[in-house]
């Protein structure tokens, strides 16, 4: 054989031992990338649901602090207008402050704790004794403790 066939068939092999390497390293390629794409979309998810409980876990603090905000308000100003009953002085706003801690306990809810609230409005209303009183704020001091105890 001649040194040009000689040098034609290393030519030939190198090329094609470049094509067989080089069609290799791109399927390798192809599939590492496609693994990095769904390992990125793992960790994506893994953090768009860490984000999620996140959120929920605030919205839920969230949510236990007002409902122990509006039940103290509610407390106090019953407990304003209770004063009021027992020594006849009061102030002039201690019903409207009342009727509006009394619609914040309505609307936090739940229905338990809107019921004993109201029950404790209707005997200050009604002018009840004062063990009749007391009796129905401990009632809704209850019903708030449960509902403001963390679980």
């Amino acid at each position: 054989m001649s040194d040009w066939g000689i040098a034609l068939i290393a030519a030939g092999s190198a090329i094609a031992g470049s094509v067989v390497t080089g069609w290799y390293a791109r399927s390798a390629g192809i599939r590492q990338a496609t693994a990095a794409r769904h390992a990125g979309d793992r960790q994506a998810d893994a953090l768009l649901e860490s984000v999620r409980m996140t959120l929920r876990a605030e919205s839920g603090h969230r949510e236990f602090a007002l409902r122990r905000q509006t039940y103290a308000d509610f407390l106090g100003a019953a407990d304003a207008r209770i004063l009021t009953e027992r020594n006849g002085r009061g102030q002039a706003d201690d019903d409207v402050l009342l009727q509006r801690a009394l619609g914040g306990v309505l609307l936090e809810g739940p229905p338990e704790a809107a019921a004993a609230a109201q029950h404790l409005v209707d005997c200050l209303r009604r002018h009840d004794r004062p063990d009749e009183l007391t009796r129905a704020k401990l009632a809704f001091l209850s019903v708030a403790q449960e509902y403001c105890r963390p679980r």
